[in-house]
């Protein structure tokens, strides 16, 4: 009986503590799994939206690359050799919404060189925005449709020899004059002009010149005009309509803001978009190291 009883008692010693060590790890075990798991859900939920929310802001580039294509080129737009360049950004464009896409579905495959590629890429699209925009100081005469490029092509008067007889062929001025014949000097004033008809049509609003028709102009002598701002396009207009104020500066002006406003907007565009996806893709980069980390 002693001997069982001295048996008994070391059994029941090594009983409690490995008892109690069970219930310690069963009661350590549900609180990692109740922590980790909540913040890695937590975090997958916030990478699945900038996902989606990258995605989104990729599909404005792809509709401008439509719109690009599609969109009519502005009268003799084609003597600045434009269309091609248009035809470029718009291959550039597509490259950039297949490559920001492919980055986010290899996201978890190669982070490091997804992130590289498309940031490099969106800041190319940020700088060339910039420079349609005139607001990048590397901006040159070279860069086409650029502000500073548009101003050379004015004071080339050869080439523009070419678009003023390419602006006559297209009728403007004679449309112009068809639809004011009925039109006083006070109507025709009112009138909204675009700015190819404003600068090349009619004489400067700032010349001795009587209205008699949308073409036609008499010089009023009762007009007192200062020798220090005369306009000199005044002596350049003639009421021939082969000639007009196609020499005048203010047609050439005029032409080119019309041709420029369609690249300024583009510049706009691309700058925001560049912006857009630099955040989103950037900010889905870190959330994905971040899941990486905490799995």
């Amino acid at each position: 009986m002693a001997d069982d009883k001295a048996d008994g008692n070391p059994a029941e010693e090594v009983q409690v503590p490995i008892i109690e060590e069970n219930e310690h790890k069963q009661a350590e075990v549900p609180t990692k799994k109740n922590i980790i798991p909540g913040k890695f859900f937590q975090v997958k939920r916030v990478s699945g939206l900038l996902s989606v929310v990258s995605f989104v802001f990729s599909l404005p580039v792809l509709s401008s690359v439509i719109w690009l294509l599609y969109m009519k080129s502005y009268d003799c737009e084609w003597l600045f050799k434009l269309p091609s360049l248009q035809i470029g950004i718009s291959i550039g464009l597509i490259c950039v919404f297949f490559i920001c896409n492919a980055a986010l579905f290899l996201r978890a495959r190669m982070q490091m060189v997804g992130i590289v590629v498309v940031m490099v890429l969106l800041t190319v699209m940020f700088t060339i925005g910039l420079a349609f925009l005139g607001a990048n100081s590397m901006e040159n005469r070279r860069i086409p449709a650029t502000p500073l490029w548009f101003e050379m092509k004015i004071h080339d008067n050869e080439l523009w020899s070419n678009i003023k007889e390419c602006i006559y062929d297209t009728g403007v001025c004679r449309d112009l004059a068809l639809t004011s014949t009925k039109l006083k000097s006070y109507d025709f004033s009112m009138k909204k002009l675009s700015s190819v008809e404003s600068g090349c049509c009619r004489p400067p609003a700032d010349c001795p010149l009587q209205y008699v028709n949308a073409t036609f102009w008499e010089k009023n002598d009762q007009m007192q005009t200062d020798s220090d701002t005369y306009n000199p396009d005044c002596d350049l207009w003639k009421n021939d309509r082969d000639a007009l104020c196609y020499d005048c500066l203010t047609c050439r002006q005029g032409y080119m803001k019309a041709l420029r406003s369609k690249w300024l907007k583009l510049g706009v565009f691309l700058v925001c978009m560049a912006l857009l996806l630099i955040s989103s893709h950037l900010s889905l980069f870190l959330v994905t190291m971040w899941e990486l980390h905490i799995s």
